[in-house]
């Protein structure tokens, strides 16, 4: 058997199928253990889009058709002040948000058609590209599910696993064998992994959800500091290209960041070792108590080197060698926005969308340009943003012209690139905030104050404290809660977070006892912070870096 923890936290009683705790321990383990969560799918189609919403039993609705990418949808008019008030009955409305899964973000022209076609037809017109490279539906109907799952088939897409306790999008650089100076074309590793995994009995019953990224991207584009397992492009000392490992990162209420587990994987292991993780994580991952039931969590009592004897000794059967860490991300900025020179000598195009919100109406016609200036292909990022490939040099700034006609912006500001939000109060139950159309209206406040501001920032809005939108990592990261303002009434505001950072010297954001702010006050404060800036920063300074020196004083 393998070594005890590092930690004096006990294992036992922890909920661990390996170490023999297969009872279920907790709601949603039983909930998982009376039923597959995959079963959901033949109940969807063959009972309750005939019977309706009210015909679905509860262990499925609000459990198991997450494992198909549905949610109940917040009604509407509930105030962020009753979110956790009420029960999660009374919060729901009888419509679905739906999440199709984009997995490395590869869309064609006929699929992102059909995505847009989706949005406009069964989902008021409403679409999210997500910071996880998804696309998400608004006011779904059970009853029109079986169409849309047979139309998103039908271009090579899927709603399966793109939500529960089971492995979620995997991650890919959006320009992944684009460009010339990648690492490694990760493409094929995660259709392979994809292919032989996702929607299989093996993985469809982890602890919780498990987030995978796969990328040679020299940006780091996929985040891998903080994503449950990640494979991260890097050259040996022999010249070969492979993947460093990491395990262990995620946001929400107890942020941690990825730990390197030390070892070269090839591109032909991937699939293997990538199975071999997930299975460490279903097998010893901490089922007793839902709030500790992410792998960091066993990461943080484990470490490095206990999982990387578990992973070899039981899993794989085998050692794998040691491997060099991969070079830091050569830009700080991973959104890929802008004009990029492919390999091949045409251009990738990248562009900001509105926080992520979007028309299907847009999507379709951003189809119909990606086939009329390049040659059909589009991808989403892990910013919110799309890409529109293979344009020749003398179509691009024709291109950069009819999407600036549909406020779809390849040079956008310094806001309007780095600002992100969540889904928010408008449809989202767990949220105190709305964040949407807040965050695009801080955005273009912030345009016209400081219209000179020359430097990238990121701003990240969150309807709460679960890091949807991944306040921790960004330079102003608002956490959304209720404040009390000047008149001591209790309104929608933030809890400010300054100075996230990934990369070299990666950090999560300063907080400060009792600093929020209300919603109507978030523009005033981001001039008074970045005027500060302005002012006192040093040459070529970043904001993070400013936030690590500055004096409390300057940042309240």
């Amino acid at each position: 058997m393998s070594a005890p923890p590092r930690s004096s936290r006990p294992v036992r009683g922890q909920g661990q199928w390996a170490l023999g705790y297969r009872e279920p321990l907790n709601p949603n383990e039983r909930m998982k253990k009376d039923s597959d969560g995959l079963e959901v799918r033949q109940r969807i189609l063959d009972i309750y889009s005939k019977t309706g919403f009210d015909g679905i039993d509860a262990g499925d609705l609000r459990g198991r058709m997450r494992w198909m990418g549905l949610y109940t949808q917040r009604a509407q008019g509930i105030p962020g002040g009753k979110t956790a008030v009420l029960e999660p009955e009374e919060l729901e409305d009888s419509y679905f948000m739906m999440r199709a899964r984009i997995d490395g973000g590869q869309l064609t022209s006929e699929a992102l058609r059909v995505l847009g076609g989706i949005s406009t037809e069964f989902g008021r017109d409403v679409a999210d590209v997500t910071d996880r490279q998804n696309v998400q539906y608004h006011w779904i109907r059970i009853e029109d599910v079986p169409e849309i799952w047979r139309r998103l088939e039908s271009v090579g897409l899927s709603t399966m696993e793109a939500c529960g306790d089971v492995p979620r999008v995997m991650l890919g650089c959006p320009l992944a064998g684009i460009l010339e100076d990648e690492v490694l074309d990760a493409t094929d590793v995660i259709a392979e992994t994809v292919a032989k995994y996702v929607g299989s009995p093996e993985f469809s019953n982890l602890p919780r959800k498990w987030k995978t990224s796969m990328s040679g991207c020299v940006d780091h584009c996929t985040e891998p500091e903080i994503d449950d397992v990640s494979f991260v492009g890097v050259v040996n000392e022999a010249g070969e290209a492979g993947y460093d490992l990491w395990v262990g990162g995620g946001l929400s209420t107890n942020p941690m960041f990825a730990q390197r587990i030390g070892v070269f994987v090839r591109p032909d292991q991937v699939t293997d070792v990538w199975a071999a993780c997930t299975s460490v994580f279903r097998d010893y991952g901490y089922r007793r108590q839902r709030n500790r039931a992410r792998i960091k969590f066993l990461m943080a009592d484990w470490g490095p080197e206990k999982f990387r004897q578990v992973l070899q000794d039981e899993y794989l059967r085998e050692a794998l060698p040691d491997g060099p860490a991969p070079a830091p991300a050569k830009h700080d900025q991973r959104d890929h926005v802008g004009v990029s020179k492919q390999k091949d000598g045409r251009n990738a195009v990248g562009f900001a969308l509105r926080t992520g919100r979007i028309s299907g109406s847009l999507l379709t016609t951003i189809a119909d340009l990606a086939d009329e200036y390049g040659q059909g292909r589009i991808r989403t990022t892990t910013q919110q943003k799309l890409v529109i490939l293979d344009v020749p040099d003398e179509r691009v700034e024709d291109l950069v012209e009819a999407l600036a006609a549909h406020d779809l912006q390849v040079r956008p500001s310094a806001f309007r690139r780095g600002t992100m939000a969540c889904t928010g109060l408008e449809f989202c139950k767990l949220a105190i905030v709305e964040t949407k159309q807040h965050a695009q209206d801080l955005y273009a406040e912030l345009e016209k104050r400081l219209p000179e501001f020359d430097t990238p920032i990121g701003i990240n809005v969150n309807g709460c404290p679960n890091s949807c939108a991944r306040f921790q990592t960004a330079d102003i990261g608002f956490k959304g809660s209720m404040v009390r303002d000047d008149n001591g009434e209790m309104v929608e505001g933030f809890q400010v977070h300054l100075g996230g950072h990934l990369g070299v010297e990666a950090t999560f954001g300063r907080k400060f006892r009792g600093h929020k702010v209300t919603k109507a006050e978030t523009a005033d404060y981001c001039e008074r912070l970045l005027r500060g800036f302005l002012e006192r920063r040093t040459p070529g300074e970043s904001f993070a870096h400013y936030v690590s020196r500055a004096e409390e004083a300057w940042l309240l």
